[in-house]
């Protein structure tokens, strides 16, 4: 990776419950937070939270308080799974940066729904996993964890909402300029 590339940053959020999901409901994606990191300033760009419309599931108690993501919202804001993706392919120029997310999640999540949806997968196969990252530079940690831990290691403040993709991207970008640093 050319140090002056920009990279793509994704965190899902996604429906949830405290226990399994009620009868005939599965996790579904409704929001896709995004932002570009300059690979060399760490300068982030172009942040936004692309709300998406659950098809087989509702939005529990449980996730609106994990996420400050209601039903009404996706209602009224939500847009479909294959619109959001058109957005990373129009916006982000998704198939041709590398892209991170914070572990595996993000990936394995938007590989099934495009899947599930039947709609082409929006992003190139160059994926920094930056928990993985982080647990291999920084030197104290040695297991993985948390992004909020991660940058409590870092003496960085969790900006914005956590469970918030929109605000999560961002906190992502400054593990992932750290770690570049090192």
């Amino acid at each position: 990776m050319k140090t002056t590339d920009n990279i793509l940053i994704i965190d899902l959020e996604a429906t949830c419950w405290d226990d399994r999901p009620p009868r005939g409901q599965e996790s579904e994606i409704i929001e896709i937070g995004v932002c570009i990191m300059d690979a060399k300033t760490g300068k982030v760009s172009q942040n936004e939270g692309i709300l998406v419309k659950p098809q087989y599931s509702k939005v529990s108690p449980f996730c609106t308080e994990l996420t400050s993501i209601t039903q009404k919202m996706l209602d009224e804001e939500g847009i479909l799974l294959e619109d959001a993706l058109d957005i990373l392919r129009a916006e982000y120029n998704s198939e041709d940066l590398t892209w991170a997310s914070y572990g595996n999640y993000d990936l394995n999540m938007l590989q099934n729904q495009a899947r599930r949806f039947n709609v082409d997968y929006p992003l190139s196969d160059d994926h920094i996993n930056v928990k993985t990252l982080f647990g291999q530079t920084h030197p104290a940690v040695r297991k993985s964890v948390g992004m909020a831990r991660a940058l409590g290691e870092l003496n960085f403040k969790l900006e914005g909402t956590h469970h918030r993709g929109v605000d999560d991207a961002k906190n992502i970008a400054k593990i992932l300029h750290w770690c570049l640093q090192q």
